[in-house]
């Protein structure tokens, strides 16, 4: 058996967290995660958001 499954369902949380590291203030913190969040509620609903 192995995880492969579960790893790339958080890999996107770990490049995250990664990326967050240099938010330099709280609101620019607060700012990628909005973003984060919907563009991730846009994925989960079948839509491509990047797309024009």
């Amino acid at each position: 058996m192995d995880n492969n499954r579960a790893e790339r369902a958080i890999k996107p949380f770990v490049i995250g967290r990664k990326s967050w590291l240099f938010s330099f203030t709280i609101s620019g913190a607060e700012s990628s995660a909005i973003l984060y969040n919907v563009i991730d509620t846009a994925r989960a609903n079948g839509h491509t958001p990047f797309d024009v």
